[in-house]
């Protein structure tokens, strides 16, 4: 067992945190594993907070494909295809594991797939963290990565009963399916506690607890159109006006290189902050009256947390987050925005979470060393 290796792939912020727990058990039972950093949306040294914080080894390969894009995701895709090839022929992983739907998973998985036979005359095989998500939006990119992930993986590891329906009526084999729960409960139990302890981001940002609005915006669709992108600012401003709460902002770059391509200022009331630490940032969830977000991972951190969500896009993966009443689809029209955020406000935050107990990483390094002895 000693002998076969473990490939954990990522390349963005919430990869990071998702594969964290996976990484931590890989290291309690002292198992053979190495990590790739793509550098999908970040460098590495933009990253380095989180693996000081999290206490995570440095990455064993650091790619930095953020940095060498000239064009859009067919070049990103193709960097990384090439790059994660060589690598896995180098170390000879038993099994790769991606997490999610973006550009990095998507090479990560075909790069396994497309690798004949190199250890033990066998293939390498895929793990897919979060199987089975879909939002039915092929407007996503995402979608697409996802479903063509889910399709070529040999573990596919659901959150919950209903992704796993989801994947048996695409036709795949019910034994590749594990329902596991999903790892950011197992992140934001560990990471809460230490958050109240030693954040102050607070004071940093002169914040009170549950007398301010968290927004983030970054997905394609919502902020590379002017007109999607300025419907949402004046839905939220308006709310935040109303509401007299002041929203902080930890703005991505691609929304801040947008709104300076389109020369969009900001309401004064919309407070932007450059990306915080991941403990900073769990610590702005737990103490926000609201989240307002179009990121698949944060509905889940804000279900977790129990704090009330507002979804700025016009479809879901997380459905289970509407149905416990955590969450709310707005969309991108600044009316419905506005009448969201005031039916979520006023939640009773009591509603259970859906997606496990905290053992997940647990389940799936079991699963997989199940399968080694195979």
């Amino acid at each position: 067992m000693q002998d076969k290796k473990i490939a954990i792939i990522f390349g963005t912020r919430p990869e990071i945190i998702k594969l964290t727990p996976v990484i931590r058990e890989c290291q309690k039972r002292n198992l053979p594993f190495f990590c790739i950093h793509t550098g999908q949306h970040y460098s590495f040294e933009m990253d380095a907070i989180f693996f000081d914080e999290l206490s995570l080894p440095v990455p064993d390969y650091k790619l930095e494909i953020g940095t060498q894009l000239t064009a859009g995701h067919g070049e990103q895709v193709g960097l990384m295809l090439a790059q994660i090839e060589k690598i896995l022929i180098k170390e000879k992983p038993f099994v790769v594991v991606v997490q999610g739907d973006t550009n990095t998973v998507l090479a990560g998985a075909l790069s396994a797939t497309k690798i004949p036979t190199p250890v033990y005359d066998q293939r390498i095989r895929v793990a897919h963290v979060e199987a089975g998500l879909r939002s039915y939006d092929r407007q996503m990119p995402e979608e697409t990565n996802r479903v063509l992930v889910d399709h070529i993986s040999d573990f596919l590891f659901a959150p919950t009963e209903n992704k796993k329906k989801i994947l048996l009526g695409e036709g795949i084999a019910e034994d590749k399916i594990f329902v596991v729960g999903n790892t950011i409960v197992d992140m934001v139990l560990q990471s809460s506690i230490v958050a109240k302890e030693k954040s102050n981001v607070l004071e940093k940002f002169n914040l009170k607890e549950n007398s301010y609005i968290l927004l983030t915006l970054h997905r394609q669709e919502n902020v590379d159109s002017k007109e999607t992108l300025l419907n949402i600012i004046e839905g939220v401003y308006r709310f935040a006006e109303q509401r007299n709460l002041p929203v902080v902002f930890p703005i991505h770059p691609r929304t801040e290189k947008m709104l300076h391509t389109f020369d969009i200022l900001l309401p004064r009331i919309i407070q932007t902050v450059t990306p915080t630490g991941y403990l900073d940032f769990i610590s702005l969830e737990i103490n926000a009256c609201l989240i307002m977000t179009d990121s698949g991972g944060l509905q889940e951190e804000a279900c977790i947390l129990q704090v009330p969500c507002v979804t700025l896009r016009n479809s879901t993966e997380r459905p289970e987050t509407i149905a416990v009443g955590a969450n709310s689809i707005a969309g991108t029209n600044s009316d419905s925005i506005l009448q969201n955020a005031h039916k979520m406000i006023g939640k009773n935050r009591d509603w259970e979470n859906p997606f496990g107990d905290g053992k997940t990483a647990e389940r799936i390094i079991n699963t997989i060393i199940k399968n080694y002895e195979n």
